[in-house]
């Protein structure tokens, strides 16, 4: 649609300098629709963009006025088809005179939201995540061995001393085991580990509370373990630090039936 790129006022100079305003989604980019359920194809049509690159996070999508003449479709489909892009965590939408449907950036919540479900109506169990966990969390070790810096190991070592002393006044819980670990994944400094590991942030909490019910002792020794690798790292010797690693989750998966 040319002329949809939206023009921005000058500011009076005691107003500070505005933040830039994304540019619109670039035209050509949407088929017309006219079988199925036409809100998912449009769904459908704005996630293959987004996988190709050509919508990018950010970009700002056309007006719902020109959204309904390219695909061929009523407002109210395409308000639909806006609300599910929205839910789906693809799309935020913005009110006001700079407002409208703007494309974000992938979040790995909504991943862990839904292995989060899957877990709880026992489509996946928690001995499945502790296997999954067992690939990737030794898997980063020597990652984490090779690129941990010291305020990487300072913030493990206080979430170690915070967990000492929650378990002496009994106000442990497992959120401190869960922190410790997606901190590990942190000190990889691969966004990709990242996301990945914070996907199972749910599933991974309820595995772990899970295999705390079964063993009640665990928070003690999985401390303990935690200060070991922290030990390890800090040496910068991986093989040590797989061991404790692997150790501590095969425990886990022990507990709970794996």
């Amino acid at each position: 649609m040319a002329g949809s790129r939206e023009t921005v006022q000058p500011k009076q100079a005691a107003v500070p300098s505005p933040v830039p305003v994304p540019s619109p989604a670039e035209p050509g980019l949407f088929n017309r629709v006219s079988v199925g359920r036409i809100s998912e194809i449009i769904v459908e049509q704005v996630r293959l963009l987004m996988r190709q690159g050509q919508l990018k996070p950010g970009d700002r999508l056309p007006p719902e006025r020109d959204l309904c003449e390219r695909f061929g479709v009523s407002r109210v489909t395409v308000r639909e088809a806006l609300r599910m892009l929205e839910s789906s965590g693809l799309v935020e939408i913005r009110v006001g005179a700079r407002g409208g449907a703007f494309v974000t950036a992938p979040s790995s919540d909504r991943v862990g939201e839904g292995l989060a479900d899957l877990l709880t109506l026992s489509v996946i169990s928690a001995a499945d995540v502790t296997e999954v966990r067992m690939i990737l969390e030794t898997g980063i070790v020597p990652l984490v061995c090779e690129r941990a810096t010291e305020e990487d190991l300072g913030d493990l070592e206080s979430i170690c001393q915070r967990s000492e002393a929650a378990l002496s006044t009994g106000d442990y819980s497992m959120d401190m085991s869960l922190e410790f670990h997606i901190r590990v994944a942190q000190a990889t400094h691969n966004p990709a580990v990242v996301m990945l590991i914070e996907s199972f942030r749910g599933p991974l909490l309820m595995s772990l509370q899970q295999a705390r019910e079964a063993a009640p002792e665990m928070g003690n020794l999985g401390t303990r373990e935690h200060e070991q690798f922290i030990d390890a790292v800090r040496r910068r010797d991986p093989a040590a630090a797989s061991t404790i690693m692997r150790e501590h989750l095969e425990r886990t998966a022990h507990r709970l039936g794996r």
